[in-house]
């Protein structure tokens, strides 16, 4: 607190008379200190004020030293920043209707992929591309047409010169012989003729899709992300038993993830299967849980079926046809609830969202089907070892037309009963 003591004129005429010429003098008063002795302290030598003064003088210079330092600091960090992100490689564009590049995830926003990474993706996506071929090619045996075989080799001629345009991208980065603007340019060729390729392959599945039955395909998530998954489109009725099924293939490490969630307004856990970290496969119901004695974590593909009823809330597990375990007091007189979104390859914190990319499933899945009512054992066996017999979920059955994928999440032609060959 700074007093400022008018002396002369400004302490009133009667005082002001033998005072002569008015001064102004500024004291330093604490706080808590007296301010009318503080006022004794104007009439203190003009040294001391001085000396005040000058150090007032310092302490101002040495702070605008500082802010001048801090200025030039800040500068130098923003154009080291500035060059970093001007040499980063951009990331690849995203697929699907869902999926929004790396901008969220649950975990954490993660920065632009540094360009090992960014290759790593490419592969993947080269590997995702043969295996659609590979899949239309068994598709061309069963329906021979010149023109598919024809389209085949190209396609495959086409992913083996990518296959060796990233090889030879990858020894000129580890040689460091590649220059910024020559592996962007290189980058778009390579980006360039992959959308093509994602084209024609998309074209021919699609003419392959007109050709087969609705059931007959399979959802592939192939990467664990928080954008990659499907919906069906209908919910689930109030329910007070029932039975899913499915076929599955994963060998993902650790845990193949979250096949299917159901959540429903005010209880995102209403019907969960996970396997999570190294825990073994659950079921939730309402947020309690029971462990399966599944072991199809093999990269194989496997047919499991999960039944209950909320009568002590009684539940049995079947692996390939067979009962592997049951148990009761899960979720016990606990109906499932209706209007509600299932989602196959997340697990949702949230209504239709909340998804965490450690909780993803990595594999294939096909023939999710959904039942009202407990199956029997032979039902079961009969939908494991594709009896003509077999039945169709009567609430949700497995068909194109009843499922939205999104993210990059892919569908192709799946043959259960020619994988028991």
């Amino acid at each position: 607190l700074l007093l400022l003591l008018l002396l002369g004129p400004a302490l009133g005429p009667a005082r002001g008379q033998g005072l002569g010429q008015t001064r102004f003098i500024c004291t330093s008063v604490p706080l808590d200190g007296d301010v009318c002795a503080a006022s004794a302290l104007g009439t203190g030598s003009a040294e001391e004020l001085k000396g005040t003064v000058l150090q007032l003088r310092e302490t101002v210079l040495q702070q605008k030293e500082t802010i001048m330092n801090q200025k030039e600091t800040i500068r130098e960090l923003t154009a080291k920043l500035g060059r970093c992100e001007s040499q980063s490689v951009l990331e690849l564009p995203g697929e699907g209707k869902g999926r929004k590049g790396f901008s969220k995830n649950t975990m954490g926003d993660l920065s632009r992929p540094a360009a090992a990474e960014t290759l790593s993706q490419l592969g993947q996506t080269l590997q995702s591309l043969k295996t659609r071929l590979e899949n239309l090619e068994q598709f061309s045996r069963m329906n021979s047409s010149s023109q598919t075989n024809n389209l085949k080799d190209i396609l495959q001629n086409k992913i083996d010169d990518l296959e060796k345009q990233v090889l030879s991208r990858v020894n000129s980065l580890e040689e460091g012989k590649l220059s910024p603007r020559n592996e962007s340019e290189e980058r778009g060729k390579i980006e360039s003729t992959l959308t093509s390729l994602h084209q024609r392959i998309s074209d021919l599945e699609k003419g392959q899709k007109d050709n087969r039955p609705p059931d007959r395909f399979q959802l592939t998530f192939p990467l664990r992300t928080n954008y990659m998954y499907a919906k069906v489109k209908k919910s689930l009725p109030e329910m007070y038993a029932f039975s899913i099924c499915m076929w599955i293939k994963s060998s993902a490490s650790p845990g193949m993830g979250t096949p299917f969630s159901y959540a429903v307004p005010g209880q995102a856990n209403e019907l969960v299967l996970i396997e999570w970290g190294n825990n073994p496969m659950e079921i939730l119901i309402n947020d309690k849980v029971a462990k399966l004695p599944f072991a199809i974590n093999d990269g194989k593909w496997h047919h499991i079926c999960v039944t209950w009823t909320t009568r002590d809330g009684v539940w049995e597990a079947y692996q390939d046809g067979t009962q592997t375990g049951n148990g009761e007091n899960l979720a016990p007189y606990h109906p499932i609830k209706p209007q509600g979104v299932l989602v196959l390859g997340q697990e949702q914190d949230t209504l239709g969202g909340g998804f965490d990319a450690t909780q993803a499933f990595v594999g294939e899945l096909a023939h999710f089907n959904v039942w009202d009512r407990k199956l029997s054992p032979g039902e079961v066996y009969g939908l494991a070892t594709c009896s003509s017999k077999a039945l169709a979920g009567n609430v949700i059955a497995w068909a194109e037309a009843n499922i939205d994928i999104y993210g990059g999440a892919t569908k192709w032609t799946f043959e259960a009963c020619r994988q028991l060959n």
